[in-house]
């Protein structure tokens, strides 16, 4: 789903509550913003019952190119993780399980 699907069904959420949709779209790009922002930080972000997103460390190592053998140097990077919560675990597996069924 991209962020503008997103928007979008938030929105047709919201319909009833009478939200416009620029309201929907200013409360997602915030949200996204701030995840950003302290991913950037070093900092982690817990959504209770959805999960965390954090930033690991990966060292400098050396490499080797598959296609041709050769060793690279590969330099030091930040790469974002996510860990999914237990109630989002739980929920997936529930929805597997009823389309496996179904």
């Amino acid at each position: 789903m991209t962020k503008s699907e997103l928007i979008d069904r938030l929105a047709e959420r919201a319909a009833p509550l009478q939200v416009p949709h620029a309201d929907v779209e200013m409360a997602v790009k915030l949200i996204l913003d701030g995840i950003s922002r302290e991913l950037a930080a070093d900092r982690r972000v817990e959504i209770r019952g959805f999960g965390s997103f954090s930033v690991h460390h990966r060292d400098a190592r050396t490499g080797r190119n598959p296609r041709t053998g050769v060793t690279v140097d590969i330099p030091p990077k930040r790469v974002p993780h996510f860990k999914p919560g237990k109630a989002l675990r739980e929920r997936v597996d529930a929805a597997s399980d009823e389309a496996s069924n179904a």
